[in-house]
């Protein structure tokens, strides 16, 4: 791992991040940076860092509560770690995703689940497809003032119909419908799109297309900006997906932590008279 940092970034920034200063970002042609959280201590420490948004993804499904599929989470669970990690931020957007069943029923249902949200202490929803109703969501939202990221490519909820981690937009109807579909989202009021493993190529052309910043996991570099799953990226999950980027390997020093902690108690080596009273 290279740990060496250049002296010239600046990693912190000065003030909050709002949803609308991502289209400014874009304009400055400042690259986007995002990862996950969904605890007080992670997102502290990613807040502290100087990440430009923090995403409540339901990916914690998956790599937090040890679930099989992302739409085995509703409301309660995001409202909760979105007022855990909301706690924890003070520069970073906060964006929480929107779960399974919350927004695909009803507009009125939508509303007031993406409203919830943000009472919760979210700064903006995040929402996979680009459907009429989802257009009309985001198209209220923005009427009402709750910023919309919209998520398209492969969309996890819709796994079981599209194919769990398949490619989309390979063939040219798949790229046309998706390309199609991002203009329609920054139609509707979206204020950023993620854009989920699709082709390099296809990305690039949706990213010079729209006025609003695009955010990749799997689809190249020239989007606007980047997400992964923290975890991942600290090496605390097995997986190795190629898209991501193993940047340590927290896990086995866990692991070793642990061990060596667990040899003291038994050796008789903690606690010493310096851990006593």
């Amino acid at each position: 791992m290279n740990a060496k940092l250049e002296k010239n970034v600046d990693f912190k920034s000065k003030k909050k991040i709002r949803a609308f200063d991502l289209i400014n970002f874009k304009k400055n042609q400042k690259k986007i940076t995002a990862l996950t959280a969904y605890d007080y201590l992670t997102a502290s420490l990613l807040d502290a860092a100087g990440i430009d948004i923090i995403l409540i993804g339901d990916s914690l499904a998956n790599v937090f509560l040890g679930l099989n599929n992302t739409f085995e989470i509703g409301m309660t669970e995001m409202l909760y770690h979105t007022r855990a990690v909301s706690s924890a931020v003070k520069q970073a957007l906060i964006v929480t995703d929107m779960p399974f069943l919350s927004y695909q029923i009803s507009l009125p249902e939508a509303l007031i689940n993406a409203a919830n949200l943000i009472k919760a202490g979210a700064n903006a929803v995040k929402l996979e497809g680009a459907s009429d109703l989802t257009l009309g969501i985001i198209k209220k939202c923005h009427e009402i003032g709750i910023p919309v990221i919209g998520h398209l490519g492969y969309t996890p909820q819709a796994c079981e119909t599209i194919g769990r981690g398949r490619i989309q937009g390979k063939t040219e109807q798949e790229a046309r419908q998706i390309f199609d579909q991002a203009r329609s989202l920054e139609e509707a009021g979206a204020v950023g799109l993620v854009l989920e493993m699709i082709p390099a190529e296809l990305a690039k052309q949706i990213t010079k297309t729209l006025k609003i910043p695009t955010i990749g996991i799997g689809a190249g570099l020239e989007c606007d900006g980047q997400v992964l799953v923290t975890p991942d990226v600290l090496g605390l999950t097995e997986n190795n997906f190629k898209f991501t980027k193993k940047y340590i390997n927290l896990a086995q020093d866990i692991k070793l932590a642990v061990r060596n902690y667990i040899s003291d108690i038994h050796e008789q080596k903690f606690p010493t008279a310096e851990n006593s009273f």
